[in-house]
């Protein structure tokens, strides 16, 4: 049975989720309420989505290939048309048929950042009803994942573009911040909260001057817990323009349970120009001691605009690196499959893909996959156009085409 929720009982839901030994039991499909004089949805323009590559933060219209958890009638696709890379079950979209709880009440106007918010805080599986036309909804505080969540899934059936309107971060997970509850006493290696982001977009996030856990992450931000994103859009984020080792317009992630890989799959960051994410390093993704899979997703026109690389070349800020991807740590490792990566650039390293393993343990793989026109200012690994890689032995590299 799905309930229209009051003002009052939302005020107690999150009362009880603030002390973290409960939960206010909720039928699936309960409805947020919230303050409908917040004009924070609007009508978004729909992305092209022909080859993967157009788009503005709206949801194209194009044969889905990851569409579980789209509403009856939706078709559509992020990522590259082109790759047929195999997804592994964990990394598929999550079930998001029961809901916990539904944000919007069957109009744009109804879908509003306090209802958002709110429900991220909530946790449990999102979903949207803001009409039958694509929205922007402008979120007017950062939505913060609480860590006695066991999971949280935000699914946009291809119609929602949450926006950070140049000012704000959009979404934060961080089991190692007390402020949203320690649920374990080892906060920086534990399973939950898992984090799935799917058939929805991400654009104008900007995290510029937040040093938390020291900077990054314009769209997301996790440490901790597990993280993946499917059939999901990065557009226009931005994060600090200079620092050594900050980074990840789009996505910045710092630790993951048990090293589990962080999986991106059928997803697009940038598409178009002037739509690519820009920050000191990782116009996408940034992170430090963390495993990432890519599968079947599209990489362009983001950049790496620090100067100085890391650490820091001296009477320069640092920075510059991974025009695409920026991978820091010792002992993890980077697949990537079935992807296309195009015309992102860096200052210094790695106009595609930074890759950096200080102990020299971690390995990378590139399989089905095209990576051009990825120029490196300062340096790159011979052999291996747009990469800078120092890891156990080169990259491994099969069925593939890497060209300037």
């Amino acid at each position: 049975m799905r309930r229209q929720f009051g003002a009052m009982l939302l005020v107690a839901a999150l009362t009880l989720a603030g002390c973290g030994d409960e939960r206010l039991p909720a039928d699936p499909g309960d409805r947020l309420p919230g303050s409908s004089d917040s004009a924070s949805a609007s009508a978004g323009a729909s992305g092209e989505a022909e080859g993967g590559t157009g788009g503005t933060g709206g949801m194209g219209a194009a044969p889905s290939k990851t569409g579980a958890g789209a509403q009856a009638g939706q078709s559509f696709t992020n990522g590259n048309p082109g790759g047929h890379a195999a997804v592994p079950a964990e990394a598929q979209a999550a079930d998001s048929s029961n809901p916990t709880w539904i944000v919007g009440d069957g109009s744009p106007a109804g879908c509003t950042s306090e209802r958002f918010v709110a429900a991220v805080a909530q946790g449990g599986v999102i979903t949207f009803d803001c009409g039958p036309d694509p929205v922007t909804i402008v979120v007017k505080q950062t939505a913060k994942v609480r860590n006695r969540s066991s999971k949280v899934v935000i699914d946009g059936g291809g119609k929602v573009t949450l926006s950070g309107e140049g000012k704000r971060r959009i979404l934060y997970q961080n089991t190692c911040d007390k402020e949203l509850e320690w649920a374990t006493d080892h906060c920086q290696d534990q399973a939950t909260p898992a984090l799935t982001v799917q058939n929805i977009a991400f654009a104008d996030g900007n995290s510029a001057g937040d040093k938390t856990e020291g900077g990054g992450g314009g769209a997301i931000f996790v440490r901790g817990g597990r993280f993946k994103a499917v059939n999901t859009r990065f557009v226009r984020n931005r994060c600090d323009d200079t620092g050594p080792d900050l980074g990840g317009a789009a996505i910045r992630v710092l630790s993951q349970y048990h090293n589990q890989p962080v999986y991106i799959v059928g997803s697009t960051f940038g598409g178009a120009s002037g739509q690519g994410g820009v920050c000191s390093n990782g116009g996408a993704l940034s992170s430090i001691q963390v495993s990432w899979v890519v599968l079947n997703s599209v990489f362009s026109y983001n950049s790496a605009i620090g100067k100085g690389a890391n650490p820091a070349r001296s009477g320069t800020p640092g920075g510059g690196s991974g025009g695409a991807i920026y991978c820091d740590g010792d002992n993890f490792t980077v697949k990537i499959a079935g992807t296309l990566i195009e015309q992102n650039k860096a200052n210094e390293g790695g106009g595609a893909v930074f890759f950096v393993s200080n102990d020299k343990t971690g390995t990378m793989s590139i399989e089905g996959s095209t990576l051009r026109k990825n120029p490196s200012a300062g340096f790159e690994t011979d052999g291996f156009p747009g990469i800078f890689f120092l890891g156990a032995r080169p990259p491994s590299v099969s069925g593939s085409t890497l060209s300037r």
